[in-house]
């Protein structure tokens, strides 16, 4: 191919390895410099790609038990028509389902044993258009929930806490007292566990009891569904389709999506990723600036042939092209190498990690201690692809200065002594 001299030369100082000892050496540090660059960029992308891993994992189960979106009536009012609200926002073509619900905190009594715990009112036939929980449990536990009943669903982790099982009686404490000539005491119903469902998720396992939605409008005097919750087709457009839906119902409606609803979690998340994506791109930085000491071993190297290729006509800025051609060079081969390695990783998490427990026979993640026993990866373009653009552009700033001295060379002074 006919390239330009500046990328023949500057291509082949990069491969320069065979010219003596001082070659060699320059070429050692060179290759250091790319294999810095390719640990930095996969390291950053291996670390990121987990870090959605795990937030997938989490948020899938989180969104097992609640909806993307949830329409509550103005000022705690009850909602009296929610199918036709329902089917109002089903018109939107990114609504999949609604249904209606009640939510209220209340405490839960087992002899001496208390837990606060947010009763949430269903209704077990829609609640599957909402939630995958609800089409799980559809047939199953959630079917015994019949209105008039009082019966009750627990989670896991709060049926253990109690050491109750299907069948047992247990008391609910609300919030909202009654009046009575001896003051006001708390309102008291004995309801019973006719089902326990695992999330998968701790805080909603440890915390969260289901009512049909009747016995619970009943129990809290709320005088029908407090609210709607809505199923998305993309659960990444909550926050924009919750806010659209806002400005669409108007003031009588109050409208939260699932990151809202989960704001500290969502938010603690996005900072922690960021952080790391900080943090890990300072190696990288550090990576990509060790080819200046490189450039400036070579610039020295090479002033006989820079004051050679000055005397021929090549101007300052082509000497310049020279370098720089050279040390993008070695970013470029760096990045790339990463950003294969960091990709063959990512994608076969969970072959390498079970392989490595085997060999160390230990385990990252128990069963017993932790809710995912296995090192999830979610590689995403839109943290892949700044990785690449910042590892580039560190390496191409960091060739600026050496090629600048290597320009200002001077032809008479590097050849005195030649």
């Amino acid at each position: 191919m006919n390239w330009p001299y500046e990328m023949r030369i500057g291509w082949r100082y990069t491969r320069a390895g065979r010219g003596g000892r001082r070659n060699g050496f320059i070429s050692f540090i060179s290759g250091v410099s790319m294999l810095g660059i390719a640990l930095g960029v996969a390291a950053l992308i291996i670390v990121l790609s987990v870090m959605n891993g795990f937030q997938k994992e989490v948020r899938d189960r989180m969104l097992s038990v609640v909806a993307h979106v949830e329409v509550y009536g103005a000022s705690g009012q009850p909602i009296e028509d929610w199918a036709a609200l329902g089917e109002r926002l089903k018109q939107n073509p990114q609504v999949q389902g609604a249904a209606p619900f009640v939510a209220a905190q209340a405490l839960i009594a087992r002899g001496e044993d208390m837990r606060g715990v947010m009763v949430r009112g269903i209704d077990p036939v829609h609640e599957a258009d909402v939630t995958p929980l609800g089409a799980q449990l559809k047939d199953g536990v959630l079917s015994r929930l019949q209105p008039g009943e009082w019966g009750v669903v627990l989670g896991s982790q709060l049926a253990r806490s109690l050491g109750v099982q299907d069948g047992d009686s247990i008391t609910l404490v609300t919030p909202s007292g009654q009046t009575t000539p001896a003051g006001v005491v708390p309102r008291l119903k004995q309801v019973r566990v006719v089902g326990i469902f695992n999330a998968g998720h701790y805080e909603y396992d440890s915390g969260l009891a289901l009512m049909h939605i009747d016995d619970a409008a009943r129990l809290f005097r709320t005088g029908g569904p407090q609210g709607v919750q809505l199923r998305l087709a993309d659960l990444q457009q909550a926050r924009a389709l919750a806010a659209q839906i806002g400005g669409e119902l108007g003031l009588d409606y109050l409208v939260r999506d699932w990151t809202r609803t989960n704001a500290t979690w969502f938010d603690a998340v996005q900072i922690e990723k960021r952080m790391m994506g900080i943090i890990l791109t300072l190696i990288v930085a550090v990576a990509a600036f060790n080819l200046v000491s490189t450039l400036v071993m070579t610039v020295t190297d090479k002033r006989a042939d820079i004051a050679i290729l000055r005397t021929l006509g090549a101007s300052p800025r082509s000497v310049m092209g020279i370098f720089m051609v050279q040390g993008a060079t070695s970013g470029v081969i760096g990045t790339f190498g990463g950003l294969v390695l960091g990709l063959l990783v990512a994608f076969n998490v969970d072959v390498i990690v079970p392989a490595i427990e085997r060999l160390l026979g230990l385990s990252f993640l128990p069963g017993n201690i932790y809710l995912i026993s296995r090192m999830p990866s979610d590689p995403q373009q839109a943290d892949i692809l700044p990785i690449v653009v910042t590892s580039l552009l560190l390496a191409f700033v960091a060739t600026l200065y050496p090629s600048w001295r290597a320009s200002r060379v001077n032809p008479a002074e590097a050849l005195r002594y030649e």
